[in-house]
């Protein structure tokens, strides 16, 4: 199976994406296909034994649009100019047929040489003419849309338009004939004046549609056009296209970095705020890892090019977002269900409408006005802009903040979670082991102590060990030579440090060795939920020294807020059930599952999800399993492998307060959908009715130009209500 994100072109409304997903969907060979009607494109995975590339643009064809290649994410060229000088030209046109056909109505001058009505029939004939070319392509697109069984907004609008406009045609005929009557029976002003708010409600709807993509295009952005690279000795300055894997790239102060990669050279603080949401400029040196587009702050650097082009963290991060912007959340698919039986159901109650009209009117004119109106205030264009534009506008934003979500589902149910099971190394903690305590039984000083284990402890590969060396680092404590050092599996090393033997382990390793343990101090490194090292020196003990992990700063306000909006907090390790209650109760976290294999951990979520949806956050390695088995699953600081991580959501930084921006985004997102989709049904059902001449007793009614308008703020309505989301998630 393979799967390739095409452009789509010719897109206008709901109908269009859900008609070409299904029509995609029947094809053989094609597993599935998602069709986003904001980003423009298609999500397709297929089978590649059974079709190609090309086999698949002629498939989109076919269904009326066309395949404009691969998305390669990068900026739209704006059309905006063009569009405003046809706009211009449109707008002069509609003013001047107008005038012309109801000028007369409002007491202005009128033209004597029009007041013939066959030159007056001719004139408005050739003016909407004009403007029909200016529109073919919504009659063509809807002919298209028909054609292949896939009914759109185009379909509805240009059945209106060529209503209105064989009508007119065939009342300019009886007027040539000399049926004056006919003059007042023309419908050229609507067919004009249809398309002009059509293309109004367009331009408008484009412009707001590039505003959604901002986000977006930011991040494509902030990468350099230009980097300097070591050849040969010597600096070349090149495009970052003409970066190749392994080359020396130097960024000096000021400068963004222009690809990822690794530092070879130098010290320096810089901002990845665009990428972990975190303000605060990050220290890197020699070995550590840096991302393309990040701010380099302070002294020059030199770093190996790691990722390039596609392969780079921007890039994925893009991928990302466009590809969650091109899932379909639960409730998008219920728009699109509505929407594809909507088209279908208006031309059906348009032609019944008009019939009953004419049987009860005995007036063609009245009826095809009943007709036309329908199919042009029903138009489902704000309908399948409801959710598309709002998930867009989030995951972008969410990107902002360093929170990547992959797929539009899980933003959509984020909100909802009942229950956040925690894992606790990682996650909770900072993943480090660090000195807690020491019982010191000797008379030297606590570096000195710290020397002698440091030193020791170097030989080894254990955590604890590394935590202990790590320590002594800080403290610019320099090592000793150390000999004889073995070690003993399950219980510790021993060594000589200037030809003085020494013990370092757990208490299995002092018993077997008969050397006495302090109970009370050893109780209470276990109570503060430590792992304890012992230290011994020629059958003596030296010290006790609890070594735990590091909780992460803002976790217990994070836990504390969870906890207020009623969330069920678990945390479930593999560690013992001692080191876990202890950082649990510093948490305030009730709810421990300790002592579990990662393969067990899945059945535990199992268990909870039986109260409602569960989220698993995990730090994106060992826990997997459990993350893939949750209904949300969240990685926490999984730095640059976001195409490797099998989680739902990623939190590019280790801040847990990350979470609670997810449910605020999730929560308005939704509101945002909600509200979008409340406006697009308003419209039509206040509007309808009004259309169908219900209202008639009353004298109520529209004629085509007023429901063009009506479709026209319908879809405004929407996309500034979407674009409002944008400012309520800054």
């Amino acid at each position: 199976m393979k799967k390739v994100l095409l452009k789509i072109g010719g897109m206008t409304c709901s109908a269009c994406s859900s008609g070409l997903e299904k029509y995609l969907n029947r094809q053989d060979g094609i597993t599935s296909a998602a069709v986003n009607l904001v980003m423009n494109n298609a999500s397709i995975q297929y089978d590649e034994e059974k079709l190609d590339l090309k086999q698949i643009d002629k498939f989109i064809e076919k269904a009326g649009f066309e395949s404009l290649g691969i998305d390669n994410f990068e900026k739209e060229e704006k059309k905006n100019n063009n569009q405003k000088y046809n706009l211009i030209i449109l707008t002069i046109l509609s003013i001047i047929t107008l005038y012309i056909s109801m000028g007369h109505m409002v007491n202005l001058p009128q033209i004597p040489i029009l007041e013939n009505s066959i030159i007056l029939a001719i004139t408005l004939l050739v003016l909407s003419l004009i403007v029909c070319f200016m529109g073919k392509d919504i009659i063509k697109n809807g002919y298209k849309n028909l054609i292949h069984k896939t009914p759109n907004m185009d379909t509805l609008v240009g059945i209106g338009v060529l209503s209105s406009m064989i009508y007119s045609i065939f009342g300019t005929y009886m007027i040539f004939k000399g049926n004056e009557e006919y003059v007042h029976k023309l419908y050229y002003e609507s067919v004009v004046i249809i398309i002009f708010f059509i293309r109004i409600g367009k331009y408008i709807e484009n412009r707001n549609k590039d505003k959604t993509k901002d986000a977006i295009q930011d991040l494509m952005m902030i990468t350099p056009k230009y980097a300097t690279i070591i050849k040969d000795g010597k600096e070349l300055q090149v495009t970052i296209d003409e970066i190749e894997k392994g080359d020396v790239v130097i960024c000096k102060p000021g400068e963004k970095f222009a690809v990822d990669g690794e530092i070879l050279e130098g010290t320096t603080h810089i901002d990845e705020s665009f990428i972990t949401g975190e303000s605060i400029p990050a220290k890197k040196e020699k070995g550590n890892k840096v991302i393309a587009g990040s701010i380099n702050y302070e002294g020059t650097v030199t770093y190996r090019a790691e990722k390039i082009g596609k392969e780079s963290t921007v890039s994925e991060i893009v991928k990302l977002v466009v590809e969650t912007a091109s899932t379909k959340a639960p409730i998008a698919k219920i728009a699109d269900k509505i929407s594809g039986y909507f088209v279908p159901a208006i031309m059906i109650i348009a032609i019944i409408s008009a019939l009953v009209w004419i049987l009860i009117e005995k007036e063609t004119s009245f009826a095809i006005n009943i007709f036309i109106s329908i199919l042009v205030v029903a138009c489902p264009c704000s309908l399948g802009l409801a959710t598309p534009l709002s998930i867009v506008i989030a995951s972008g934003e969410a990107s902002r903040k360093g929170i990547l979500i992959k797929n539009s589902e899980s933003l959509e149910n984020a909100h909802k979670v009942k229950t956040i099971v925690f894992d606790k190394t990682g996650t909770l903690t900072k993943g480090k082991l660090n000195i807690y305590k020491i019982y010191n039984y000797t008379k030297l000083e606590e570096n000195d102590l710290l020397k002698i284990v440091a030193s020791i402890e170097s030989k080894s590969e254990h955590p604890i060990a590394r935590g202990i060396v790590n320590n002594a680092k800080e403290k610019n404590i320099e090592l000793e030579k150390v000999t004889e050092f073995k070690n003993i599996a399950g219980h510790g090393v021993s060594a000589k440090l200037e030809d003085v033997g020494y013990l370092i382990g757990n208490s299995k390793l002092m018993l077997e060795n008969n050397i006495q343990i302090k109970e009370k101090d050893e109780l209470s490194l276990e109570k503060e939920g430590c792992s304890i090292l012992y230290i011994a020196k020629q059958n003596e003990l030296l010290a006790l020294i609890g070594v735990k992990d590091t909780i992460k700063e803002n976790a217990k306000e994070v836990i504390k807020k969870l906890k207020e909006k009623n969330i069920n907090i678990v945390m479930l390790t593999g560690d013992n059930k001692e080191t876990a209650t202890a950082i649990a109760n510093s948490l305030e976290i009730e709810n421990v599952i300790a002592n579990v294999l990662p393969k067990d951990k899945a059945n535990e979520i199992e268990k909870l999800k039986k109260d409602g949806l569960v989220m698993m956050c995990g730090d994106g390695i060992n826990d997997s399993i459990s993350l893939i088995k949750a209904d949300i699953g969240l990685s926490v600081g999984s730095g640059t492998d976001i195409a490797m991580d099998s989680s739902d959501i990623v939190l590019m930084n280790d801040d847990l307060s990350k979470i609670e921006d997810l449910n605020n985004i999730s929560k308005k997102t939704i509101k945002n959908i909600k509200q979008n989709l409340f406006w697009a049904f308003f419209y039509n059902i206040c509007m309808l009715p009004v259309a169908m001449g219900m209202l008639l007793p009353i004298n109520i009614t529209i004629n085509p130009m007023m429901a063009a308008f009506a479709m026209t703020i319908s879809s405004v309505t929407v996309t500034l209500n979407s674009l409002r989301l944008k400012y309520s998630l800054k």
